[in-house]
This record gives C-alpha cells, structure tokens and sequence, in this order.
C-alpha cells in the first residue's frame, strides 16, 4: 500500500477509530459517510439535465481525444486569457497510468506562449509532498517541456472568499499572484473522497497550499487529518474554488479531459482502480460550475452497464454537493448548451454519449 493510501487510512481511522483501519479505502470513506449528517441539499442526489432550468452557459465538446483535439477546443475559450497564464494541471504521482498524456499537454501549450503549468505541493506523505519530492515526481512523468511553477515552494498568500459559509479567507500558493489569467486543464475521474474530480478540485484542492489551505479543507482544528468528509467537504472545496475564480475573473477558463476515468484520484498513482468506464471527449468552458454539471451529465447519460462504477462513486460520497453549491455560490450554472465543435450544433448529453465505445 501507497503512502497516500496509508495516510488517508490513518486520518480517518482517526476520526472513525481504529477498527475502520481494517477496511478497504473506500469502505474507510463510506463508513465515515454513513454517520454525516445530510445538508439542506443532499450530495448523493443528482439531479438530472432535463429538469434544470434557467439562465445557460456556453460548453463546447469534441470527441477528438488528441492533442489535436485539446488544442482545437481550447480555441474556442482561449480569448479571455491574457498577459502571464497559469496552466493548473494535475501532474500526478510517479507513473501514475490515468493523467493527461503527456504529448497532448505538449502540443497544446505551443498555443499558449509563455504560459507555466502550475501546481501545489499535497497534503498527504506521497511523491509530491515536498517541492524537492515533486520536482522529481515532475521529471519522472516528463512535465519537463514547459516551466512547471510550484506556487506554494517560496511562501503562501490569503485570497478572500466573499460570501462564504465556512471561510472567509483561502491560503494558496504564493505564486499564484504572479499570474494574470488561470486555464484550469482537468483529467475528470473519480475521486476517493470528492465523489469526482473536475475542475472544481483541480483549482479548490490544487491551488490550495499543502500546508495549510490544504488543512483548512480537509480537516477541523484539533481533529485528525481527513476528518472532513460529505457535503462539508464539498462546501469547503467549492469556496477555496471560489476564491481563485474571483482573483482571476474573467481571466480564466476550463477543460475538462473525460479519459482513462477511474473511480481514483490521479494522487493514488498506479494504486489507482481500474479504468472501467468509457472515454467520451473533451469539454470547454467559460464557466466551472457548466463543465463539471456538463461532464457529471454525460457520464450519467452512458449505459448503465457503464456508468455505474463512476456514478456510484459520486453518489456513495455525496459528491453532487459540489455541483449544487457552485451554483449556490455564483460560480456559474447548472444549465448548458452543449456544442459539438465538429458540426458547431447544440447537441444533448445522450446525444454527445450515442456512439461511444462501450468498455468491454
């Protein structure tokens, strides 16, 4: 077993006492979620595409899963990034078998001069712990054609969360100040203890510092590590989000890359589970809260066969709390239109999911 893993395992066998240290990961997170109360909107609710209404969002959509393809849809969202631009991009632990291709992010930051990849240090024991563990982690997954930005290496700064029902403040990376416009490049999959992750964790866990905007998520004062789980976590989540999209508002945009979706964060590395859901393309937006309701919408929209897995993941977590409460706090809409950039027609969800390949 990882580090990561041992480490999860040890915080929340903290909090649910040491007989939970017996079970599996998710078995140690279920448990927990068991025994948190329920918010006034319910995390393992989902609410369907069909039945949201109001203002919409622009999505756009490609199948083209390629270089190409990220380069082609980034076209259509690059026009509010200017002067110095952030890549927050998930680099992943050693080896890790499920983060962007390398290539890709290659190809795609030809069309982005002078842009860095950004990152933060993690929270748990694990290959990307210290900035000298992670820049060796960097080179060991060939992040070494572009300048990659540890934001966190020289110090942290306190980004103001307005409206929030958990913080007022976000400590984040300090270098995140030396950049004008953010273009959050997810790798959308499950994730052990958010149900998913899209671009909300990308920037609410990923530009927060490892020390403490980490901390300050995960876990209460005085508790153990990973003593926050459910809808509060998702809340806790969502308003560090908030905080790095007000910096950079309206400089800043989204893609989402829905490949290689395990039901494990790229930090359990090759202890991730097994791929068993369907590639379905990529997506692009101007607006968080629309691409991660978009690339939850189109996972539910596949077979049942083949969403199972990933929507059960979502659900046993309450993860859907992240999509509620983006909209609760003015991060953006549940409600879309979704672009095939192929054809430059509004299509559904079922319809961008009609011919994907089911995985065998």
């Amino acid at each position: 077993m990882d580090q990561t893993r041992r480490t999860l395992l040890k915080g929340l066998g903290t909090t649910l006492g040491t007989g939970a240290l017996g079970l599996l990961p998710h078995q140690v997170v279920e448990t927990a979620m068991a025994g948190t109360p329920k918010a006034a909107t319910d995390g393992d609710t989902y609410l369907p595409f069909a039945k949201r209404t109001g203002k919409k969002s622009t999505v756009f959509f490609t199948r083209d899963l390629s270089g190409e393809g990220l380069s082609a849809i980034f076209s259509k969202i690059r026009h509010v990034l200017t002067g110095k631009v952030a890549v927050k991009l998930h680099t992943g632990e050693k080896n890790g078998p499920n983060i962007i291709p390398v290539p890709w992010v290659e190809t795609l930051m030809r069309n982005i001069p002078g842009a860095s990849i950004v990152e933060t240090n993690s929270y748990y024991k694990g290959d990307r712990y210290t900035t000298k563990q992670h820049r060796e982690t960097l080179k060991v997954n060939g992040w070494t054609f572009a300048p990659v930005d540890i934001l966190d290496e020289h110090g942290t700064c306190m980004l103001p969360v307005t409206g929030g029902k958990w913080f007022t403040e976000m400590s984040m990376g300090k270098g995140i100040l030396s950049y004008d416009s953010l273009l959050a490049l997810t790798h959308f999959k499950g994730h052990t203890m958010g149900g998913f992750g899209g671009s909300n964790k990308n920037l609410g866990i990923g530009l927060a510092d490892g020390r403490t905007g980490k901390a300050m998520i995960h876990t209460r004062k005085g508790e153990g590590q990973w003593s926050i789980s459910g809808e509060e976590f998702m809340e806790r989540m969502t308003e560090s989000t908030k905080a790095a999209v007000d910096h950079f508002a309206p400089h800043i945009a989204c893609i989402n890359v829905l490949r290689n979706m395990s039901v494990s964060c790229d930090c359990e590395g090759v202890n991730a589970e097994p791929v068993v859901t369907p590639n379905i393309g990529i997506l692009a937006s101007l607006d968080i809260a629309a691409i991660d309701w978009a690339s939850v919408d189109l996972v539910m929209h596949l077979s049942e066969k083949d969403r199972t897995p990933l929507a059960t993941r979502m659900r046993s977590r309450h993860g859907f709390r992240q999509l509620s409460y983006m909209n609760e706090t003015g991060l953006g809409n549940d409600c879309y239109e979704l672009i095939d950039i192929e054809t430059n027609k509004v299509i559904t969800p079922a319809e961008a999911v009609k011919d994907v390949t089911p995985f065998i």
